[in-house]
């Protein structure tokens, strides 16, 4: 997967809360059979797991290396992993919700415990504390669903409504021919498809990483399409035929949508990337070509239901923008939360341990990716 410099980090989103509860690709951070490695931080809340990454990852750059910054939805300025496809190596925050387990131990993944660290009696003083905490965490994370699942469902009403009025045909000899140019003919064996979420509903508002888009893809389609119909079946079809010409791609899901509806296409190998522009997230920067639904549109047809296209639009951004006030909310309970670890931390064992990890990567460093000029 080619990648920026190291100075501006890929980044993506771990996962992402949905209406359907939280959802990850975890089985796509790294690859077994290509020979990666995996390690794997298992701790709760507080206890330095961003900051550990957060020094890896500075002292990976520092060799040079591109990395990938994997970010978390409920805070974007919280770290839940990070990769460096040079090494084949990652760390990952491999604790719920987004638990992983090593399926070949020591071989592949291996486990970095910080809970070690944690002064477990001071922290069973205070169980009832925590628990209620957390409690509380998981009451407002469910509440968050509960108002993107409202959105959702309007938002697909609208999508439904303007795919009645949609030429499907259009949108795919359309997109038979952006293939043509942009992938080549049929290969003798697929792209490999990597999941991973752009963009997500989080404390901070509703976010998109744009500027990984234009880092590794240079030349970007925006499909400029409110109600999702003709983007939905254009980006789905792009997917099919670049993985049948060989390409490999990271496929973006919509949060709201994460089963049915792609928003994003990346291909880094020939710097292509396709991405969906609307009212929630706007492609506002220069982009190599625009496509405006309303080609494949029929927008009389269409404008007899602007009443009702108007009001799903109203009342789902009323509805999204109280899912971001409970993640907010949310947010400062998982702060409360992390405030009782932080106490019982035994941070110079931390210490320790981030040093070991760090040792562990030099060596790959210097064992996978001979450097030169390295102080």
């Amino acid at each position: 997967m080619g990648m920026s410099d190291a100075n501006t980090p890929i980044r993506f989103f771990m996962g992402a809360n949905t209406p359907g509860g939280f959802v990850g690709y975890l089985d796509d951070l790294y690859d077994p059979a290509d020979g990666w490695r995996a390690y794997l931080i298992k701790s709760g809340p507080g206890t330095g797991k961003a900051s550990l990454m957060r020094r890896v990852l500075n002292r990976m750059t520092e060799y040079g290396l591109e990395s990938e910054a994997i970010l978390c939805s409920s805070d974007p300025d919280s770290l839940d992993g990070v990769r460096f496809p040079q090494l084949k190596a990652c760390i990952i925050d491999a604790t719920a919700p987004h638990v992983i387990e090593p399926k070949y131990w020591g071989a592949v993944e291996q486990i970095v415990n910080l809970s070690a660290c944690m002064d477990s009696k001071t922290l069973h003083q205070n169980a009832p504390e925590i628990m209620e905490a957390t409690a509380a965490c998981s009451a407002l994370h469910a509440r968050c669903r509960k108002f993107l699942g409202a959105a959702a469902s309007l938002l697909g009403d609208s999508c439904r409504i303007a795919g009645e009025y949609t030429d499907q045909g259009k949108i795919l000899r359309s997109a038979a021919r952006i293939a043509v140019r942009e992938f080549g003919g049929k290969a003798d064996r697929p792209g490999k498809e990597t999941r991973r979420f752009l963009s997500a509903v989080t404390p901070q508002g509703l976010l998109v990483f744009h500027e990984t888009l234009q880092a590794l893809c240079p030349r970007i389609y925006s499909l400029e399409d409110e109600h999702g119909a003709s983007s939905r079946l254009l980006l789905e079809e792009l997917r099919r035929r670049a993985l049948e010409a060989g390409l490999d791609v990271i496929s973006c899901a919509c949060p709201l949508f994460p089963d049915d509806k792609l928003e994003h296409l990346l291909i880094p190998s020939i710097g292509v990337g396709f991405t969906t522009s609307n009212p929630w997230h706007k492609a506002d920067f220069p982009v190599y070509r625009r496509i405006h639904a309303a080609r494949f549109t029929d927008l009389e047809g269409l404008r007899t239901r602007k009443q009702l296209l108007s009001f799903n639009r109203r009342a789902a951004k009323e509805l999204l923008n109280e899912a971001v006030s409970i993640a907010a909310e949310a947010k400062a309970a998982h702060d409360e939360m992390e405030k009782w670890n932080i106490r019982a931390m035994d941070w110079e064992g931390a210490t320790i341990l981030t040093s070991w990890l760090i040792s562990e990567f030099e060596e790959l460093a210097t064992e996978r990716f001979p450097f030169e000029g390295r102080e």
